[in-house]
C-alpha cells in the first residue's frame, strides 16, 4: 500500500495524487462484495459511477495538459485496491488480536520489515544503501527515526479509525484529506488548472460524498429495523387461556 503510494507520487504531480487514488471507493465496493459478501444498492452504484466519470475526466484533462503518466495512473489505481483491501482486513483481523490495535500495528511492522528485505535484494538495492553518502550521518538516521515514529502513529491511527467506524468511513475520510492536499498542493506549487481539470475534482468529492449519505441513510434503516426486532422479542407475549 505505501510503496503503490510513494510509486504514484513519483510519477504524478501532488495535485493529480487525489485523481490517481480516487478508486478507492470503488474497490472498497468490490472487495466488500467479494471478500465479505455485501452487497451494494443501485443509489451507491450510481455514486460509484459518478466517482469513475470524474477519474476518468481527470485522467482526460491530465492527458490533455500533457503531464500524463501512466505508470504514475496504474501506481495509483493499484494503491487504491491496495488501501480498500487493508482497511477491509483490517476490520476482519481485528478480532484474532482481540481488537489490540497496538499488537496489530507491531504485527504489521514486522510482517513489513520481514517482507521488505528479499525485496531489497532482488531489485538490487543492497548496494545502493551501501554507497548511500548519508548513510552514516546522525541528521540523516534523526529524520529517519522521525519519519518511522510519523509512520507507526499512521498505522495506529488508521487501525483505530477502522475498528471504531468502519472501512467505508476509513476510506471516505481519506477521500477527503487527498481532496484537501489536491488544493494545498495547487495553491503551494501555483499550478494552473483548466476549469475540467478542478470538475473531475468536485465530481470525484461530490460521489464520494453521495455514496457515504447513501450508505448512512441505509444503515440507520437497517439499524431502526434491528431495534425493531429487538424490541417485539423482548416484548412480553400474551399468553391465552382457554
Amino acid at each position: 500500500m505505501i510503496s503503490f503510494n510513494n510509486l504514484c507520487l513519483k510519477y504524478v504531480d501532488v495535485a493529480f495524487y487525489y485523481i490517481g487514488r480516487s478508486l478507492t471507493t470503488i474497490f472498497n465496493v468490490v472487495f466488500s462484495y467479494i471478500i465479505l459478501k455485501q452487497g451494494t444498492s443501485k443509489a451507491a452504484l450510481v455514486c460509484c459511477g459518478i466517482i469513475i466519470g470524474g477519474f476518468l475526466l481527470g485522467v482526460d484533462q491530465e492527458g490533455v495538459s500533457g503531464s500524463l503518466s501512466v505508470t504514475g495512473v496504474i501506481f495509483g489505481v493499484l494503491a487504491s485496491a491496495s488501501v480498500a483491501l487493508n482497511a477491509i482486513y483490517t476490520k476482519k483481523i481485528l478480532p484474532m488480536v482481540d481488537h489490540n490495535i497496538w499488537r496489530l500495528t507491531l504485527y504489521n511492522n514486522v510482517n513489513a520489515t520481514i517482507l521488505f528485505l528479499p525485496l531489497i535484494l532482488i531489485n538490487g538495492e543492497l548496494s545502493t544503501i551501501i554507497s548511500f553518502p548519508y548513510i552514516r550521518s546522525l541528521h540523516f538516521w534523526n529524520i529517519m527515526s522521525i519519519s518511522g515514529i510519523l509512520g507507526f502513529a499512521i498505522g495506529y491511527a488508521t487501525g483505530l479509525q477502522i475498528q471504531l467506524t468502519s472501512p467505508l468511513t476509513h476510506n471516505i475520510s481519506g477521500t477527503a484529506k487527498a481532496c484537501a492536499q489536491t488544493v494545498v498542493a495547487a495553491m503551494y506549487f501555483s499550478e494552473r488548472r483548466s476549469l475540467l481539470w478542478w470538475i473531475s475534482n468536485v465530481t470525484v468529492l461530490l460521489g464520494s460524498g453521495g455514496y457515504t449519505e447513501v450508505k448512512r441513510r441505509e444503515m440507520k434503516i437497517a439499524h431502526k429495523e434491528e431495534t425493531q426486532v429487538l424490541t417485539e422479542e423482548k416484548a412480553p407475549r400474551e399468553i391465552t387461556v382457554k
